[in-house]
């Protein structure tokens, strides 16, 4: 079964937050090229987090599952993988590995992933490792996976790279230059895009005891041969998937409390707090979780920039569906890269329970209604983010709505069910 039925609902409960994607790859990236043994706490367990740490093991690292909530990885001793990489769907995982690569003995690396990642933009990536002394390729000549990565080290130098496109190209090579010969210097062309992104791996170095300077997003320099020391990180609690059962509230006019939740650490996403806000929803912050309360919907008009936070497109777009009133959500234009292209994607959907909306470049312009009829199915595009999105826009309609695509949600929130149940949300797998 790969279809959910999603009934009207009004959202209202406890949740806690399932913890970060982002914050577990980094921290098994980098407990893999870390001597000694780092500990993981409260990890995501996920399909793109396991992407992550079956590749720390083929390059060498002794994963110790000794609890569920905590692995100790024993890094800093990199080998040649016996087989292929398989990203599957993660795009976090090839972009980091495609960099890591480099550092393992001489030989080759090859890394691919599923149909969806194959189509990802690698290009970038690949160009910046060249000039540090890193030979690399698409092995179709496209641009994207499978990639192969010929290993024994990287160089060193000064290197440029678009920032675009995506900032996980950034993130890569900070994370791979800390073991690097020579002095390396990486500068940005262009604005960054998703600087939280990049902010969260330079605080996950630097609690590894590595050391970055940096000029901004434009210019960063990472010294050579980083020995780096193991730590133990405790994963915060993910806003991006916090973003759906906050939006469902206001979606619904119920009344929800997100715990496991820390604003002490970068996360994009937390720009959902403000962007409430600005959809009017009560929002409280407490020490241990945020609660959202829904309202009626204002009639003014929005406008937001989401360039530092792509991943918020779908949920801020189905917020835009039940305003009636023209949101615009603009600067996005590396959101057409990910799982899907969530711009084009999403409009179609949106389309089918009529809603107005017009595509750009670079985003799109909502007109939304107050009422939505449902009685539609809903497709994800094969992104998860799009199937959560779609399923708290559901149990907003009047008659409800069937969401292709039950089986992404395990990318990044493997609970979103068991939590859906929690938030007296009526639904059946079908």
């Amino acid at each position: 079964m790969d279809k959910l039925y999603v009934a009207s609902s009004i959202i209202s409960g406890q949740v806690n937050a399932p913890p970060s994607k982002s914050y577990t790859h980094r921290a098994y990236a980098i407990s893999l090229i870390t001597s000694g043994d780092s500990e993981v706490e409260n990890p995501l367990v996920s399909g793109d987090t396991r992407a992550t740490l079956r590749a720390c093991r083929q390059l060498g690292a002794e994963v110790i599952e000794e609890k569920e909530d905590s692995i100790i990885v024993s890094g800093g001793r990199l080998c040649l993988p016996d087989d292929v990489v398989n990203a599957e769907n993660s795009g976090t995982t090839l972009r980091l590995f495609t960099a890591i690569s480099s550092l393992a003995p001489a030989g080759y690396v090859v890394l691919t992933g599923d149909d969806s990642l194959r189509r990802r933009p690698m290009q970038p990536l690949l160009d910046a490792l060249r000039i540090l002394g890193v030979e690399c390729w698409s092995s179709r000549g496209n641009g994207c996976a499978p990639i192969i990565v010929k290993s024994g080290g990287l160089k060193g130098g000064e290197t440029t790279i678009r920032g675009d496109i995506s900032s996980q190209f950034i993130s890569a090579l900070l994370i791979a230059s800390t073991k690097a010969e020579q002095h390396v210097r990486i500068r940005i062309d262009g604005e960054p895009v998703s600087k939280k992104y990049i902010d969260a791996t330079l605080e996950m170095l630097r609690r590894y005891g590595y050391r970055i300077e940096r000029e901004g997003y434009s210019l960063f320099e990472v010294s050579p041969d980083q020995s780096g020391r193991p730590t133990s990180f405790r994963v915060p609690g993910d806003f991006s998937s916090a973003s759906f059962i906050l939006a469902g509230a206001y979606l619904t006019r119920g009344r929800v409390e997100v715990g496991n939740l820390d604003l002490n650490l970068p996360q994009a996403d937390s720009a959902i707090l403000s962007i409430l806000n600005e959809f009017d929803v009560k929002v409280g912050i407490h020490s241990d979780k945020i609660v959202a309360e829904g309202c009626e919907p204002s009639k003014c008009d929005r406008v937001f920039s989401l360039r530092d936070s792509p991943d918020l497109v779908p949920v801020v777009a189905v917020m835009a569906a039940k305003t009636p009133s023209h949101t615009i959500i603009k600067e996005v234009k590396h959101a057409r890269f990910k799982e899907s292209d969530r711009i084009s994607s999403v409009a179609v959907e949106l389309k089918k329970l009529g809603v107005d909306v017009e595509v750009f470049e670079d985003g799109m312009k909502i007109k939304g209604r107050e009422e939505l009829e449902g009685n539609v199915e809903l497709d994800a595009h094969n992104d998860h983010r799009l199937f959560m999105a779609f399923t708290v826009l559901a149990a907003s309609t009047k008659k409800g709505c069937t969401i292709n695509g039950l089986r992404w949600a395990e990318i990044s929130y493997p609970d979103f069910l068991k939590d859906l149940e929690k938030l007296n949300i009526t639904f059946r797998e079908i």
